[in-house]
């Protein structure tokens, strides 16, 4: 797959066509899958030899809206490789702050026609683009009509025909909601970081636990206890993950703590994948030690039975 990056009135594709789609495609859900799988339909309908997703970097609400950005559900370089994961042939990062300031009839002409020499494009049916959002639908199509590509206007759909959306699935993990947001995106949801030093006090009552310092725009489910399976140095365990400020410890700064079921190595600095499966419990205070270890074993016999 070819990624492309940078001033995108510089990308150069050979002359093959292409069947081109435009979003930000944060998290690659079903919705955005059944659009992938329609791309490639329609590719072979009007001759396009690749398939192309443009998407943004960074999310187009972090710059026109920054208090309304939202988080992310997968960062932008586990959102190209799951698109090479879906088969598509080209991904190109589009650049928002520049590509805003282009006059939507510029966009079309230096970037999806002279770059890519798009036949087909794809794009929800709320779509804009451009200087001052001068672009939609109808613009594409007029232009589109005049330069030789067709135009889709997709909505984004789950199988049963509901609108599906990022927000939504944000909306689950906000609520803890694992399994549904792991229905809603086709596998579970991923938090990554790296392993850093904590206070090693699950060390010392006897369950160790590696903290992930994650990155801080990337959607973390609501506080609780989950089972999931943690993807480091090439292994695949299963764990426990409290999220949460540890209240019987007195509380702190939200952590994102995970306890290996069949791993007890030092982790420390290495870079983990946690893979959200389900939901446990809610995160909450005891009153001591010996009641908080109690309820350790069975948070770890429960996740054994959902893993």
């Amino acid at each position: 797959m070819t990624v492309l990056r940078g001033d995108p009135t510089r990308w150069r594709l050979d002359d093959a066509s292409s069947a081109v789609t435009i979003g930000v495609y944060d998290g690659v859900h079903r919705g955005h899958q059944a659009v992938l799988r329609d791309l490639e339909s329609r590719a072979d309908e009007v001759g396009a030899r690749r398939r192309v997703v443009l998407t943004f970097d960074p999310h187009p609400l972090a710059v026109v809206a920054p208090e309304r950005a939202p988080k992310l559900l997968t960062t932008l370089d586990r959102r190209i490789e799951i698109l090479e994961s879906l088969g598509v042939d080209v991904v190109g990062v589009l650049p928002f702050r520049q590509i805003r300031q282009m006059h939507p009839d510029e966009f079309i002409q230096r970037v999806l026609v002279d770059a890519l020499h798009a036949r087909l494009v794809v794009v929800g049916t709320n779509f804009r683009f451009g200087l001052d959002r001068e672009g939609d639908v109808a613009t594409l199509r007029r232009v589109g009509a005049t330069l030789g590509f067709d135009v889709d206007a997709v909505e984004l759909l789950r199988g049963d025909g509901a609108t599906l959306s990022s927000s939504a699935i944000r909306a689950m993990l906000a609520r803890g909601d694992v399994r549904h947001a792991a229905e809603a995106l086709g596998r579970p949801h991923e938090v990554a970081g790296r392993v850093v030093a904590g206070d090693r006090r699950g060390r010392q009552i006897g369950f160790p636990t590696a903290n992930l310092a994650v990155p801080t725009e990337l959607m973390i489910p609501a506080d609780g206890v989950y089972a999931v399976w943690a993807e480091v140095s090439g292994g695949r365990h299963r764990a426990v993950v409290n999220i949460g400020t540890r209240p019987t410890f007195d509380g702190g700064d939200r952590v994102v703590e995970a306890h290996l079921l069949d791993f007890d190595q030092d982790l420390y600095g290495l870079d983990m994948r946690l893979e959200f499966v389900d939901r446990l419990r809610d995160e909450r205070r005891f009153a001591g030690i010996d009641e908080l270890v109690g309820q350790i074993r069975h948070d770890i016999q429960a996740a054994e039975e959902r893993l």
